[in-house]
């Protein structure tokens, strides 16, 4: 089937073209939801404007993880967030997302490690070290990072976007962060450390979002964690590594164990709320820094730092699950501001 704006071959039965995103069915009868049309785009909102809610419902996030999905679902999902496949705000689903490609990632991952274990401790190959810490350390933040963008409803920003922020964002926030250690060398403590590293991450993040045209906090979000999932991933692999210079193997898969397990409520969700506050706080304005002292910012900031000190602090003698309550804590926080944001995109529509 041909599409008449691009002339693209697209498959038979698809209900848009693959390439430039554009409908061939133009009626107004409601398809059916089972079709190829809402197994892998759910961007396009069928739901009349009086029907709509701006109180959307956690209801069966997850129900869409153990269905079957196709290649080219999959491939669907990637070429959102161009010029050409953004859609409109009135064309935004405000129900919440069903995620499902993050789970097919975290499985890829892990069979890529797999594969560099085996060849690392079956084969003795010292040529797949490299790989394990990589594949290692991004397994866990790379899947959380899937997860954060396949919840961005809006669908405005585009995967290439998200890996150039991951590695861009990632480096520059450590190096930031490095400057503030440095200017507070002789007062390290878990409070500075949480300081120190959560206001890198804003900046970066803040950096990404004044200039451009992600005004909604669902963006916030995703940006945010994509800057997060770099400090996260190449922190783990300074650790991994440091550990395996020092000669202990076994503590190399510890390390990328236990951090990949803490990963998720970790830098990606603290940067993440971080990047969700300001986007709140910005909408539609130019950026002022007026803007990072407001209430609405300064409460997710500084429940983040807290967050962070927290983490660093040897509480597990008092409370031996601290890290695992924080991790919670975090993700509830997480999906209040998801809840948040389609609420948002649900009053943004009924006022178009």
């Amino acid at each position: 089937m041909k599409c008449p704006q691009c002339v693209y071959s697209n498959p038979d039965g698809v209900k848009f073209c693959i390439s430039c995103g554009e409908r061939f069915f133009k009626d107004n009868t409601q398809e059916d939801e089972n079709s190829f049309f809402y197994e892998f785009a759910h961007y396009v909102d069928m739901v009349p404007k009086y029907q709509r809610s701006v109180e959307p419902k956690f209801q069966n996030v997850f129900s869409r993880v153990f269905r079957n999905h196709s290649e080219l679902e999959a491939e669907r999902l990637f070429i959102v967030g161009t010029a050409l496949t953004t859609p409109k705000i009135s064309e935004v689903k405000d129900t919440w997302p069903k995620p499902w490609l993050f789970a097919r990632v975290f499985i890829i991952a892990l069979l890529a490690f797999a594969g560099f274990y085996m060849g690392v401790t079956y084969f003795g190959n010292v040529n797949f070290i490299p790989g394990l810490i990589i594949v290692g350390a991004f397994a866990v933040p790379f899947t959380t990072l899937i997860f954060f963008w396949e919840m961005n409803a809006p669908q405005n920003i585009a995967f290439y976007r998200v890996i150039y922020i991951v590695l861009i964002g990632g480096v520059l926030s450590m190096l930031v962060a490095l400057v503030f250690f440095d200017i507070l060398k002789n007062m390290i403590n878990p409070i500075t450390i949480g300081i120190a590293e959560e206001l890198a991450k804003a900046i970066t993040v803040i950096t990404f979002v004044r200039y451009r045209k992600y005004r909604y906090i669902l963006n916030g979000l995703l940006i945010g964690a994509a800057v997060g999932a770099g400090f996260a991933a190449f922190e783990t692999a300074g650790y991994a590594l440091r550990s395996l210079l020092s000669g202990d193997g076994a503590n190399l898969y510890n390390t990328i164990l236990f951090r990949g397990i803490f990963a998720p409520g970790g830098h990606i969700a603290w940067a993440a709320l971080t990047g969700a506050a300001f986007c709140r706080v910005q909408g539609d304005h130019p950026f002022n820094l007026k803007m990072l002292f407001r209430f609405r910012f300064l409460r997710v900031f500084v429940l983040v730092v807290l967050m962070h000190a927290l983490w660093d602090t040897p509480i597990t003698g008092m409370f031996p699950f601290g890290q695992i309550f924080l991790m919670l804590a975090s993700w509830v926080v997480v999906f209040l501001l998801i809840r948040a944001g389609l609420k948002e995109i649900g009053e943004r529509k009924i006022s178009v």
